[in-house]
């Protein structure tokens, strides 16, 4: 491997292990508030544990996540200088609003939640994890606003003479149409997250007769969170593939290894293609699928990967404009079908716990506590189809990923910091599965009012 391989492949492990905290972190964050705000209007003493028990893995996992955050805009000077000179006037401007707006305002209010519980009125406690919550989403839009800039850059210039893009209009960045169609899909995707995290732990608490009422409440709490949020994120993900169809047909093409440029295209449910010479062997469709997803119409056009290759080629000049095909078409189908098994098991969890009713099988305490995996994995898989889908691109139409790399940089740095992030990220693995689990095993506090503010080693 050269440098910018193993370049990429330090930030591709990276992202993905920090992006498993950051779902989890702003799912968590609501349903948490939400408890808190059912214990302040009926003062029932259940919302109250709930919402400290929830509240102490939220934050062990909110800690994990602002770690290894500093890890990935470390590699942005280390390993990706080239681009941090060419976007830095455009990329650093909502990633610096994030930093000192959305993290601070998140941060700020947390601190005040967890030490406050003794020490402030109820109303004012309770705004605090509310205000903390809203943080974590604001942080997640101006993120999202840079990472929508690389995918459809808007509101900038270039500068004939430094050679590097410079932002001219701020606006335009964060109401990039690439950004507002994302956002939701993210949050929608985030509640998904939490609500089967919160729903197969409380499985697990009730096949094991433990504090029955409570986790059976929190766990249909957080399976209509998952259920109403995986039908926003179908219908959020159909606004953002008819954006990507628009501003990156490549993307949309190679996700459904689409050749060549088709009408009343169908959606592909399997396909063996041949990626040399262009073509499929087989592919297994539902008729005009593909164009109803991608226009809103089932007899509208959708682009092939030969055709756009070749416009590519006329427009940018020479080059291997295509993603990964096998990759860009898989990690699509096994993202949706992931989402849609998270909703699916929501949705009969909430028919089994219907009327009072408990789960009298294993099976389904197993198939939750498994259902955890579900959006995690979805999660994942549409951020790898995210990001390869745009290659060879780092800045879509405007700086590709080989001209992105630092120039000092060599195999042997990259190697070592690859293999020093992957180890130390193994040990925080270690540490946060066994903080989650021993606090999971510990259960709810008995006691019915809080005497102390949640330990600080949760935080």
């Amino acid at each position: 491997m050269d440098v910018l391989d193993l370049s990429r492949w330090q930030f591709g492990i990276t992202t993905v292990y920090h992006f498993l905290f950051v779902p989890l972190t702003i799912g968590l964050s609501l349903i948490v508030a939400g408890m808190q705000t059912a214990w302040y209007r009926t003062e029932n003493p259940d919302y109250l544990r709930m919402t400290r028990f929830w509240g102490k893995l939220f934050l062990i996992n909110f800690a994990m996540g602002v770690v290894t955050g500093i890890v990935q805009e470390f590699q942005f000077g280390m390993n990706w200088s080239a681009y941090s000179r060419f976007v830095g006037d455009v990329f650093g401007a909502p990633l610096a609003m994030e930093g000192l707006i959305a993290f601070f305002m998140e941060s700020t209010f947390l601190g005040l939640w967890i030490f406050g519980w003794d020490k402030l009125p109820r109303k004012i406690h309770l705004a605090t994890i509310w205000l903390a919550s809203i943080g974590t989403a604001v942080s997640a839009y101006f993120i999202l606003a840079a990472n929508s800039w690389m995918q459809h850059p808007v509101g900038y210039r270039l500068n004939p003479v430094s050679g590097r893009a410079e932002l001219t209009d701020i606006w335009a960045v964060l109401t990039n149409s690439t950004t507002l169609a994302t956002f939701p899909h993210v949050i929608f995707g985030a509640f998904v997250t939490a609500g089967a995290f919160v729903a197969g732990i409380s499985a697990w608490q009730l096949a094991r007769k433990r504090d029955v009422a409570l986790f059976r409440t929190s766990g249909r709490v957080a399976m209509v969170v998952s259920l109403v949020a995986a039908v926003g994120v179908a219908l959020s993900g159909h606004w953002q593939a008819q954006i990507m169809t628009e501003q990156q047909p490549m993307k949309m093409a190679a996700a459904e290894a689409l050749w060549e440029d088709e009408t009343s295209a169908g959606f592909s449910l399997f396909a063996i293609g041949d990626v040399e010479n262009g073509r499929n062997h087989v592919n297994l469709q539902v008729p005009n699928g593909l164009s109803l997803l991608a226009t809103n119409s089932f007899d509208g056009e959708v682009e092939g990967i030969n055709d756009v290759q070749a416009r590519y080629q006329a427009q940018y000049g020479p080059g291997d404009y295509r993603p990964v095909i096998g990759l860009a078409y898989w990690s699509f189908r096994l993202m949706i079908g992931f989402g849609a098994l998270a909703g699916l098991l929501a949705l009969a969890g909430l028919w089994l716990t219907r009327r009072g009713r408990l789960p009298e099988s294993r099976w389904f305490t197993r198939i939750a506590v498994l259902g955890i995996a579900l959006p995690f994995l979805a999660n994942s898989l549409g951020w790898i189809f995210t990001e390869m889908g745009r290659q060879p691109w780092t800045v879509f139409g405007i700086m590709r990923t080989a001209a992105a790399v630092s120039p000092g940089v060599d195999v042997a740095e990259v190697a070592l910091t690859l293999v020093g992030f992957t180890l130390v990220y193994a040990v925080l693995a270690a540490i946060e599965v066994r903080l989650l689990l021993k606090f999971i095993r510990m259960g709810p506090e008995s006691e019915a009012a809080p005497a102390e503010p949640i330990p600080a080693l949760s935080y």
